[in-house]
């Protein structure tokens, strides 16, 4: 999850505009191939920030402390990972920061494709799958997309390709089919780009090389969003089989981003108690709360608060006369379809990376209220329904569906995914 994507707000997209899956036991690792569709990946969460945040010395160093990975992180445990098995997931996405993997010595950089190789084996060893997911943080000032990735000229896109190769050759001695490798997390070129086609190849030769057969993941432009994926031509991609496609859902983001400090648009920070539907709260009642929150942020100015209030008012009104429900969520994935059906690919193969929501912040509002908990179970549904894998994001954080402290399962997200609570 990365900022490129959340900077793309709503009015056209507002415009633009099942029954669930069984909670059972992912088919047999022999039966997991693309001539049948039968994969064992179909219910997921992403498990960030396992191989993420770090401690990156400031500019103009470009390497890390040692330990890279901040030690308060939440990760999760063995007992984690069998209680999110036992309640009906079956593969975990793992997103790993590149840094300090590039910015390692020889073998700081074994050290740290061992701690990978431990958590994809615990995963195994829960019986869940995994997709590892290379996923570059865009608020590192030297090894962000734009220097790995922005093109196959990018500065570093040379190192990054050696890393995914090598990562593609760890996972080529995993349990077949119950891992999968993702070079790139939202790629940040323009869905007609020329320059991600070429950079998603190269980085698929590169796989191929020393993981022959590793399952590979690929994805379309304009941050990994629909648009992007009914972009892609997947013809060319025939080569790199087996694959899997991804897109990350996020829409709109009124809803889903109310609130999130990292979105560059000044109208989300003061966000909150957005409704899901629209239909399910009203547009002065939310204004309130916007008011309440923005009343207390004591780092803008009044007439920055002032103009951001002013674009948030707009925004909204144009939300609550969309009046956006789970038919808005349909429409998209219709989309997604369209394409699959266009081009002969299975849905299994198409997986829903990203989804989810971050909490309406109570402190704003008159009470806690569903609206979250109907979002992703609407989301859910959708892909379901058109019959796409999803990943949820996130195990931990603000979307998450865990307690970073207590590690208990959060009712609300459970049953919202379809699952069940596991047995203490």
């Amino acid at each position: 999850m990365t900022g490129w994507s959340r900077r793309r707000i709503l009015g056209a997209a507002l415009a633009a505009a099942a029954s669930p899956l069984t909670a059972a036991v992912p088919p047999p690792i022999s039966q997991a191939n693309a001539a049948t569709g039968e994969w064992p990946f179909r219910r997921g969460v992403n498990t960030w920030p396992w191989f993420a945040l770090t401690r990156e010395y400031p500019a103009p160093r470009t390497d890390y402390d040692w330990p890279p990975f901040q030690s308060q992180r939440p990760v999760p445990t063995q007992a984690d990972l069998a209680r999110l098995h036992a309640s009906g997931l079956d593969f975990i996405r793992l997103p790993v920061d590149p840094g300090p993997f590039l910015a390692a010595d020889s073998g700081q950089r074994a050290e740290l494709m061992d701690m990978l190789d431990a958590a994809v084996d615990a995963a195994q060893a829960a019986d869940l799958g995994v997709i590892v997911n290379v996923q570059a943080n865009g608020a590192t000032h030297y090894w962000n997309p734009e220097r790995l990735y922005s093109s196959t000229a990018a500065p570093e896109f040379e190192s990054y390709r050696a890393l995914v190769s090598e990562i593609a050759e760890r996972l080529q001695g995993k349990t077949s089919g119950m891992v999968a490798l993702e070079p790139v997390n939202e790629p940040p070129q323009d869905c007609s780009s020329e320059a991600w086609p070429a950079v998603q190849a190269s980085l698929l030769t590169a796989a191929r090389v020393l993981g022959p057969s590793v399952p590979l993941v690929v994805t379309g432009g304009c941050g990994s969003m629909v648009r992007g994926l009914t972009a892609l031509d997947p013809a060319p991609l025939a080569d790199f089989e087996p694959i899997l496609f991804t897109f990350h859902f996020y829409e709109p983001y009124l809803f889903s981003h109310q609130g999130a400090p990292w979105m560059r648009e000044p109208v989300y920070r003061a966000l909150n108690n957005v409704p899901w539907p629209a239909s399910a709260g009203t547009l002065e009642r939310t204004l309130a709360s916007v008011r309440a929150r923005m009343a207390q942020d004591a780092e803008r100015s009044e007439e920055a608060k002032k103009a951001a209030y002013e674009e948030t008012e707009k925004v909204l009104k144009v939300y609550f006369d969309a009046q956006p429900d789970r038919r808005f969520i349909d429409g998209y994935l219709e989309q997604v379809s369209d394409w699959a059906e266009t081009h002969g690919i299975a849905r299994e193969r198409i997986i829903m990376g990203e989804f989810g929501a971050l909490r309406t912040d109570a402190r704003y509002t008159a009470a806690p209220n569903p609206d979250r908990a109907r979002y992703v179970a609407d989301v859910r549904q959708s892909a379901e329904a058109a019959g796409f894998p999803w990943a949820f994001w996130d195990l931990f954080d603000g979307m998450g569906m865990m307690d970073d402290t207590t590690r208990a399962l959060d009712p609300a997200m459970v049953e919202a995914l379809g699952l069940r609570m596991p047995r203490a």
